[in-house]
């Protein structure tokens, strides 16, 4: 029986993507999403492609104040990580937004990739 080789998954290098996510561009989104990724959304939930995701980034400027503050990881397989994180962040019109967020993602040759995205909004409070 031969032994898999277990990759251990870099928390930094993880949470520096999920940053990305929520303020790099298309290109961005292009390069660290994987092929097909399954989002769900209080009132959405569907498996994007590449492409179509990376279309949902066309404004960059869509968050800024990003606070994340991790609350679990799991690595179920060497290849698969899951974070779950709450998240407070302003939109780019001014608005307060805060989420429990998770993201799943799977080792590619060319590194880590988001296969997986969930928000559910929390209520925001003044900060």
């Amino acid at each position: 029986m031969s032994a898999r080789k277990r990759i251990t998954a870099s928390i930094k290098e993880l949470l520096e993507l999920e940053k990305g996510f929520w303020t790099g561009d298309s290109a961005f989104f292009a390069a660290n999403a994987d092929t097909e990724c399954l989002v769900a959304f209080p009132r959405m939930a569907q498996t994007m492609s590449n492409a179509d995701l990376a279309e949902t980034a066309a404004d960059p400027k869509r968050w800024r104040d990003l606070e994340i503050d991790l609350r679990g990881v799991v690595e179920p397989g060497s290849d698969i990580v899951i974070l779950a994180y709450e998240a407070h962040a302003v939109r780019g019109n001014g608005e307060a937004y805060a989420a429990l967020v998770s993201t799943g993602y799977v080792h590619r040759v060319n590194g880590w990739k988001m296969m997986f995205h969930s928000q559910a909004p929390l209520e925001t409070k003044v900060r």
